[in-house]
């Protein structure tokens, strides 16, 4: 008796946790029920009256002009010259600076640099947008020929730095998550400290970059305020990264500002698009997920 009074106060806030942590689960899942119902709603509107082949298979997409063309691959093509450029930078960087954390660095360095690393992911996208606008492309436009003053390469090269402590951070854990016990024998067979590195700890934790790459290309994808300043809003099929282009979430916010009247073919454009973007970046995070499943039950590719 004694027992069951002392272990009925302790079950109290643990049913308070469990239920709270359900209501939290459940609210989520039913915003992102109610987002996808709408997206789903307003899009069959819109291909009731552009068919889907239309929408795959035009190369122009300019659906607020008289002309109107409906094709969608301009913003994919932007959107996907935009996040090659982020990831040209987060990629290499983001991979260095883990290893330099995650195998060289001591425990006191590592307090210190990571969270001003991980810092770079506070500072506002605005301001990342107008600092490619007003400083990268100036600087850029005197040593590349042709460069516009809207672009995606200087875009690119600061979604990149936005992403980069994501990389980073996810690359730094799936290192550390290898096994001392292969490093230790990747020296007992003589292998130098790099080598162990580059042929033991990364193979091993090929999963975890992996999933830390699509991850961070799901964030570029969905990227906003710095791609609709710095990028220009000119949907173009192009993959020539000094050109501006326009991407998906920019053209979403060009239309979102108020000039067209909601309820018309214009304005259900931009549900076709965020159906189109929602669905790319499914499938990005899902792959992700799926790779670091394989992490924590010690996978491979």
């Amino acid at each position: 008796m004694n027992a069951q009074v002392l272990e009925t106060p302790r079950s109290w806030p643990e049913r308070l946790t469990r239920g709270g942590l359900a209501i939290c689960g459940l609210v989520s899942v039913l915003t992102a029920a109610a987002i996808l119902a709408v997206l789903a709603v307003e899009s069959t509107s819109f291909f009731q009256h552009v068919p889907l082949s239309r929408f795959l298979t035009e190369r122009e997409w300019t659906p607020l002009f008289a002309d109107q063309h409906f094709g969608i691959w301009p913003l994919v093509a932007g959107t996907a010259l935009t996040t090659a450029c982020a990831m040209a930078v987060a990629l290499p960087l983001g991979l260095l600076a883990a290893i330099q954390l995650a195998e060289f660095s001591s425990w006191r360095t590592r307090r210190v640099v990571k969270p001003i690393l991980e810092m770079l992911a506070a500072v506002p996208t605005v301001a990342l947008g107008y600092f490619a606008l007003i400083v990268v492309t100036p600087a850029l436009q005197e040593v590349i020929p042709g460069l516009s003053s809207f672009n995606a390469l200087s875009a690119g090269l600061m979604m990149g730095i936005m992403i980069l402590p994501l990389v980073a951070s996810l690359v730094d854990d799936a290192i550390r998550a290898v096994p001392t016990a292969l490093r230790e024998g990747a020296y007992g067979l003589g292998a130098t400290r790099t080598a162990a590195i580059f042929r033991v700890v990364l193979p091993t934790a090929a999963s975890g970059i992996a999933a830390a790459c699509l991850l961070a290309v799901s964030r570029a994808v969905g990227e906003t305020m710095i791609v609709a300043i710095a990028a220009g809003q000119q949907p173009q099929l192009t993959a020539d990264p000094r050109q501006p282009v326009e991407t998906m979430t920019s053209y979403i916010v060009k239309v979102s500002m108020g000039d067209t009247p909601a309820g018309t073919l214009e304005f259900q454009t931009i549900f076709a698009v965020g159906l189109a973007l929602f669905l790319m970046t499914l499938v990005l995070n899902m792959l992700a997920h799926h790779l670091r499943g394989r992490i924590l039950k010690g996978g491979r590719l």
